[in-house]
């Protein structure tokens, strides 16, 4: 079903080329795109697959969950993702594992990621595997992908974060076009 969201954020990839950066908030309207479950699922696995393809250079423990992932989410289809849950909950829990280190700030604990890649991957399956109720956490692995730290504006979107927000409309496109089917 063909909705009007692409286009907002297309707005939104228009603001950074106007001004520089946006604010992360900007992105909420996801939230109306991903309230059926179906889709928030599909967008999950998408952002995740996104994440371990990226190109990088990583050794040792984080190397092996990246090969570990991209196993898992190979060859799925692309409207009705069907991961094994079992595989997909174990890897997850070694992702969480591998990244569960906090330090205390004088407002509370923060958690150290130090892949981020590896972090949107355990978001992801997060999402499919137990949230798949919550627009809320659709939003916010799509402001982690989408999010990139300019020394001018902060963390926000900009430069770099059009060219995700772009890739999240075609994807939205294709969704949408596959759902509709052959007419």
């Amino acid at each position: 079903m063909r909705t009007n969201i692409p286009e907002k954020l297309l707005k939104i990839v228009e603001e950074i080329d106007e001004k520089g950066n946006a604010s992360l908030t900007r992105l909420t309207v996801l939230k109306k795109w991903l309230e059926r479950p179906e889709r928030l699922s599909v967008f999950a696995i998408w952002v995740a697959a996104r994440a371990v393809s990226r190109k990088g250079k990583t050794i040792g423990a984080a190397a092996e969950l990246f090969r570990a992932a991209r196993t898992l989410l190979a060859g799925l289809d692309k409207v009705r993702p069907e991961l094994d849950r079992q595989a997909a909950q174990a890897l997850h829990d070694h992702l969480r594992d591998f990244q569960n280190e906090f330090q205390n700030q004088q407002w509370g604990p923060v958690r150290i990621v130090h892949n981020w890649n590896l972090m949107l991957v355990e978001q992801g399956l997060s999402i499919y595997l137990w949230h798949l109720d919550s627009s809320a956490h659709g939003y916010k692995l799509a402001a982690d992908y989408c999010q990139h730290y300019d020394p001018r504006y902060g963390n926000g979107l900009n430069g770099p974060s059009r060219t995700k927000i772009a890739e999240i409309v075609r994807f939205m496109f294709t969704i949408e076009a596959l759902e509709d089917g052959p007419e």
